[in-house]
């Protein structure tokens, strides 16, 4: 343990040692999403009673003994985000962005889905949630469930073993495009204080003629080859003034010299965004799951798919100052808005922001460093270079007599049946499976594997942003060009960690990760049009000691799903 942690372990231990509440009513206290007032830096390092932020979260989490649930129905509606005029959507409880989901580090999570979508199967995905030996509430339907049938439920039970910020959203095609998404805060620790929880900033991109129909022409003009559509706008938490002046800004007002906590999510299908709060540096405090040691900076790049959660010091001018998300077109993303919101300081009144923006900086490229909190070394004695090529393959012949080109690793498209999940495959005690499932095979218990994802000649140059399932990641190393196999120049003492990294457009990444959570895990890029047209592979982690909790319920949902009659047929990965 770093000397700096170990600090901060016996500080916690004597502030617990010395309180007169009981352990619940002081996590209560120190977690609060609306603290005030806190200076003391060890109220936000500290938690419950044995735990802190110096607490190795890959093998002990809190039991808290509560149970929190929540009911999510959907339902196909029209939205007006932006003032631009009604259009189809799909909503969750009748709002979007979906409701937070908030519980404790230690909880145990119960979610109901309900689907009352017209024609659309659907399931949902908890983004970065380990999931630990809970496989079956992953939610991909044709990897770990069936899809849910329109008129169907289904319950997903997980344990809280992590903290910090996150999202949900449909797995199912390219369907959280059109509103199946919302936010998750995970209660724990921080490295930093604050005195206020602002809660989660959601930004997305939002597309006029909804998602599906982009990813058609995303397809076709693939074919060409060419550019995906541009999205019409950027949302930030569901809002934004579109480019004719209809719609209205985000507002938030903070209070001179109080400190925030602001949780900023990516939760775009094609866009990577440069995000700043004018005047305001932003002290990052964690990057998805993992809580690392504070940096600040200016401006940010976040990825399709990641989180940052930032310390904001409201020390400036009283005033109103621009919070903005615009397009990272060096990233290869397209978007015809630009995405605006307004921090008002509360002594004066709500105005147009006069603010200056911060240079934007010219690279594709994540902060640095982002260092773990606490640094866990990778082991390098058994490092084999085991490469995935991002690239481009044919795919089936259509009725015009061309054939499609597919996003790939290593020149297979995954593409899954919805009615037999791999998880299906597994339980049944089978050890191979159809090619187009594009399973990949892992170490045996407590090894680890190590992955370098290149980006290959086949296909243009663009920057993917990889995401794992049932796991973060180590980030060993990320560059341009080809990889070299230089083992040396990986990081192998202090590796950032994630679960979702970018492969450089004509690069590669290399990651590390241990065989630690029994599963079916999917790997795949979080641009919504590569992963429906196939980029991503799985992995059976530990088959031996894979089990479902409830085998009638996950076989009602498959039997539920076979006896749907779908309108539209699958026409991609199903991904």
């Amino acid at each position: 343990m770093a000397t700096k942690a170990r600090a901060d372990a016996i500080s916690c231990a004597k502030n617990l040692l010395l309180s007169t509440l009981s352990s619940i009513l002081f996590r209560s206290l120190i977690s609060s999403p609306v603290s005030e007032g806190k200076s003391d830096r060890d109220a936000q390092a500290c938690w419950t009673a044995g735990y802190s932020i110096a607490t190795d979260f890959d093998k002990k989490f809190p039991v808290t003994g509560n149970t929190v649930t929540y009911d999510l129905t959907l339902t196909n509606s029209t939205c007006n985000p932006d003032g631009n005029g009604n259009q189809p959507c799909l909503l969750i409880n009748n709002q979007y962005p979906g409701p937070l989901i908030r519980a404790t580090w230690g909880d145990r999570l119960v979610v109901t889905v309900h689907n009352k979508m017209q024609n659309n199967g659907t399931g949902i995905h908890w983004h970065g949630v380990r999931q630990y030996h809970s496989v079956a509430s992953d939610g991909v339907g044709g990897i770990t469930e069936c899809p849910i049938a329109p008129g169907d439920s289904k319950t997903y039970d997980f344990t809280v073993t992590q903290f910090g910020t996150s999202w949900y959203h449909s797995h199912f095609t390219v369907q959280y495009g059109a509103g199946i998404v919302g936010p998750i805060i995970f209660d724990g620790p921080a490295t930093a204080n604050y005195d206020v929880d602002l809660g989660s900033y959601m930004i997305n991109d939002w597309f006029y003629h909804g998602p599906f129909v982009a990813n058609l022409l995303a397809s076709a003009n693939f074919q060409k080859p060419g550019p995906p559509p541009p999205g019409d706008n950027i949302l930030i938490n569901g809002t934004n003034k579109n480019a004719n002046g209809g719609g209205k800004y985000g507002q938030v007002t903070i209070t001179s010299g109080k400190k925030y906590r602001l949780r900023i999510i990516n939760a775009a299908v094609d866009n990577y965004y440069h995000v700043s709060l004018d005047s305001h540096p932003l002290q990052i405090i964690a990057t998805d799951f993992i809580p690392i040691k504070p940096i600040t900076v200016e401006t940010l790049v976040i990825a399709i798919g990641q989180r940052y959660d930032v310390v904001i010091t409201a020390k400036q001018t009283a005033g109103n100052y621009w919070f903005r998300a615009t397009v990272a077109q060096e990233c290869v993303s397209h978007n015809n808005g630009v995405g605006l919101s307004i921090f008002t300081y509360d002594s004066v009144k709500p105005a147009t922001p006069q603010s200056t923006a911060y240079t934007v900086p010219a690279a594709c490229e994540p902060p640095d460093p982002l260092a773990p909190y606490w640094v866990q070394p990778v082991p390098n004695g058994s490092f084999t270079n085991n490469p995935l090529a991002v690239g481009a393959t044919k795919g089936t012949q259509v009725p015009n007599g061309d054939t499609l080109v597919l996003w790939a690793l290593s020149d297979t498209p995954l593409n899954v049946a919805w009615e037999k999940p791999t998880l299906q495959y597994v339980l049944e005690g089978n050890t191979s499976y159809p090619t187009p499932y594009h399973v990949m095979p892992t170490t045996n218990a407590n090894g680890w594997n190590y992955w370098v994802i290149q980006q290959s000649t086949k296909a243009p140059p663009v920057p993917h942003p990889i995401h794992l399932h049932g796991h973060d990641f180590f980030v060993l190393g990320r560059a341009n060009g080809q990889f070299s196999a230089d083992t040396a120049s990986l990081n192998w003492a202090t590796p950032p960690r994630r679960d979702t990294a970018t492969v450089p457009a004509g690069g590669w990444l290399a990651i590390a990760f241990p065989s630690n959570n029994p599963g079916v895990w999917l790997m795949h890029c979080h641009i919504a049009w590569h992963v429906s047209s196939g980029l991503g592979a799985q992995f059976v982690e530990m088959p031996d000691q894979i089990s479902v909790p409830d085998m009638n319920a996950f076989a009602k949902t498959c039997s539920n799903w076979k006896a749907y009659k779908g309108v539209y047929g699958k026409d991609d990965s199903g991904l």
